[in-house]
């Protein structure tokens, strides 16, 4: 009984060591963090800047409703990323259980949204359509920190960079968005209209294969460690975060949205055209990024399953040669087979002498 005992506990205690998570490096997630934070704050900054410059409300309200989904998706991002840096500081001293990992995670983004905030809500602290977009950011911040807590930071971190790099790709492709929509045959009205829609297309498929490149290169330098599932879930992570930005916007800034469309009809209809065109391009750079990063997957593996089928297949190649000696049992019965040649011989012999005898007589 006691020896029975004793052979139950042992896998209990293996149940009991689970294996460590494998964390960034440092350096990376620190400078991912810094990208991030970077990019908030130009997009925080250029937010009040537009916000403080109209000397009319309406157009205060409409530059807060343009502003707003940018900042919420810097925001996301930023709260993830520094959420990752806090952990990956704090993990290499000792490490975290599950618990105490989502609520440093989640506390550190909940910081990042409260800082995010003021520079918004210092605008009019008595207006509540700044205070909306204050708690907007802050919930948005606080959604990527616990983001950042789950057991997976090698993939948070590649969503992380993959979605500076799409923020990047929209910023130069708006830079040059004048010739661009040339190039697309941008006239009259409507023209003008399809130039637009196919600069959005565009955008967003390039902002997709940005983010399944950058996200496969990054979880590539992990090695075999990582599924490829995880690769898709990396790739189609930054179109994900504009989703969740996009929810964000509609739910917690319903308020300013509705503001902003009480301005005028045009304004209402420009709102909700913008809404569903940001919806739109935030799938396709999630499918597009998923694409991206299964395909270069694949091209991966292919290849080195491609080269261990013939290794495999060599020992089994080599068996016929050991097989040699037994076909060569048949060349020593040769003298054997000699035998009846010697004994026909004397016969052959006697037959021409009595062949020789007859003719003679």
């Amino acid at each position: 009984m006691r020896t029975g005992r004793a052979v139950t506990l042992s896998p209990m205690s293996d149940r009991q060591t689970a294996p460590e998570i494998v964390e960034e490096s440092r350096l990376t997630v620190a400078l991912i963090a810094v990208a991030s934070v970077a990019w908030t704050a130009a997009m925080l900054w250029s937010a009040r800047a537009s916000i403080t410059s109209r000397a009319d409300a309406a157009m205060e309200v409409t530059s807060t409703a343009y502003a707003l989904p940018g900042a919420v998706s810097a925001v996301l991002v930023a709260g993830a990323a520094v959420a990752l840096l806090v952990l990956t500081l704090v993990s290499g001293r000792r490490p975290l259980g599950p618990t105490v990992r989502f609520a440093v995670a989640t506390g550190s983004g909940l910081l990042v949204g409260l800082a995010a905030a003021i520079p918004i809500f210092t605008i009019n602290t008595l207006g509540t359509i700044y205070a909306a977009v204050g708690g907007t950011l802050a919930a948005a911040a606080t959604i990527g920190g616990a983001l950042a807590g789950l057991r997976i930071p090698r993939v948070v971190a590649a969503v992380a960079a993959a979605s500076v790099g799409v923020f990047l790709i929209g910023f130069v492709l708006n830079l040059f968005q004048e010739p661009v929509l040339d190039a697309f045959g941008a006239g009259d009205t409507e023209s003008s209209a399809n130039a637009a829609q196919w600069f959005s297309y565009s955008q967003a498929a390039l902002s997709g294969l940005a983010a399944g490149i950058i996200s496969y290169l990054l979880l590539r330098r992990a090695g075999e460690g990582v599924r490829w599932p995880m690769y898709a879930l990396a790739g189609a992570g930054p179109g994900l975060l504009l989703v969740i930005g996009e929810l964000l916007s509609r739910t917690a800034g319903a308020e300013v949205l509705e503001l902003a469309g009480k301005v005028s009809e045009l304004e209402k209809t420009v709102q909700e055209l913008l809404s569903t065109a940001r919806l739109n391009n935030a799938l396709i750079v999630v499918f597009a990024g998923a694409l991206t990063a299964i395909v270069a997957v694949g091209r991966t593996l292919g290849p080195a399953a491609d080269s261990a089928e013939p290794e495999a297949a060599k020992p089994q190649a080599a068996k016929p040669q050991a097989a040699k000696p037994q076909a060569a049992k048949p060349e020593a019965a040769k003298p054997e087979a000699a035998k009846p040649e010697a004994e026909e011989e004397p016969q052959s012999s006697s037959s021409s002498s009595e062949t020789a005898y007859h003719s003679n007589s």
